[in-house]
């Protein structure tokens, strides 16, 4: 009797599970934006801006897959906790069921037998009764963990299904879009290249810095007029693609390198876009940074991206704000490396880098002066 009250009281002691994240809350929201997207899909191959329509499409299949991650590493991490708190009290059960089982099998005068006389067996009785509702509390709480768990396990059962659609839908959406933007012949032409003398320019210059300042010597009779003054969207202007800052303007790369410009790191295949209306300059291979697009806001302002793989558009055009330029390189993951990767805790998944250079008159400036996003 005395094993067991001690037991009851360091039960009622012990410290209640911390609060989490609702794993199944999160990926339940992702798996609505991804079915969202999937119908969405359906109605942008037929819109009459297919090109608009796919973008935000592709962007909604993204955003949804990001979330679904999210539900998945929570998922994962949820039922790690719980799997390890319910290890640790196998001990605490297996001693109550000991005790439960010694109790049940002594004869009724036993149990009411008490060192201290029948005073003693009162006290103990009203000891009992006390713990009794912490100890019903306990076992409840024991039994909602293992049913969380259960549910944590069909969730990431479940959500295979709803990658699967996803990741055929976004490569689709992709697709779709490649070919809106093959057909789109109606944006504005501010100039037509001149592919000679940017072969000159490209052969003559040794840096991607020369390069963008010799942009403006090499295109004349623009057909349209100045773009709008963009200084009241300063420090606004949405990222090209949705990524994290890898290394801000001036910090030095893993070779000691400094640079101007600013690395994002992005997911495979996401989606490039301008910031705002913008003409191309240049896009295409140069030097030895892959592809590169040069978008000229207005009169003396160049934004640079590196890093691409695909490449939409035309040099001269003019485009719209939140336009897509391109794609980022990469595979995308598959459904069995996504769940690895939740269950591992998240994984590398921004393996693509987009680097941005922002010139003002020539001359290079922190882009974070012109982009909004976390600094940190």
């Amino acid at each position: 009797m005395r094993a067991l009250l001690a037991f009851l009281i360091a039960l009622s002691l012990a410290s209640p599970l911390p609060a989490q994240d609702n794993p199944g809350a999160t990926a339940q929201a992702a798996a609505d934006k991804l079915r969202a997207a999937s119908s969405q899909l359906q109605t942008a191959k037929s819109a009459r801006d297919r090109v608009k329509a796919l973008t935000a499409t592709v962007q909604a299949f993204e955003t949804g897959l990001d979330a679904m991650r999210e539900g998945l590493r929570l998922a994962a991490t949820r039922e790690n906790v719980l799997s390890r708190q319910l290890s640790a009290r196998d001990g605490e059960v297996a001693q109550l069921l000991g005790i439960l089982q010694t109790i049940s099998r002594a004869p009724a005068p036993v149990l009411m037998a008490h060192p201290d006389g029948p005073a003693g067996a009162v006290r103990s009785g009203m000891l009992v009764a006390e713990m009794t509702p912490a100890l019903s509390a306990r076992a409840n709480a024991l039994r909602r963990d293992v049913e969380e768990m259960s549910l944590l396990r069909s969730l990431q059962e479940t959500a295979t299904d709803e990658l699967r659609t996803a990741l055929i839908g976004v490569q689709d959406a992709r697709s779709a879009l490649s070919q809106a933007m093959a057909d789109r012949k109606d944006l504005p032409q501010k100039f037509t290249e001149d592919p000679v003398r940017t072969a000159i320019l490209i052969s003559s210059t040794e840096t991607l810095d020369a390069f963008a300042g010799g942009l403006s010597k090499i295109t004349t009779s623009e057909a349209l007029g100045p773009l709008p003054d963009i200084a009241t969207f300063k420090g606004t202007l949405p990222l090209p693609v949705e990524g994290r800052i890898l290394r801000r303007a001036g910090e030095a790369d893993a070779a000691g390198i400094e640079r101007p410009g600013i690395l994002i790191a992005a997911r495979a295949r996401s989606l490039v876009t301008t910031p705002t209306t913008a003409t191309i300059r240049y896009h295409g291979p140069l030097l030895d940074y892959g592809n590169v697009v040069i978008l000229e806001p207005q009169a003396d302002l160049l934004f640079v991206l590196t890093g691409l793989e695909t490449l939409y558009g035309e040099i001269g055009q003019v485009l719209p704000a939140g336009f897509p330029v391109g794609l980022m390189g990469g595979n995308t993951d598959q459904i069995d490396q996504i769940v690895s990767q939740a269950g591992e805790g998240g994984g590398n998944t921004r393996s693509e880098t987009l680097y941005i250079d922002v010139r003002e008159n020539n001359s290079s400036v922190d882009p974070l002066d012109w982009f909004k996003a976390d600094k940190e």
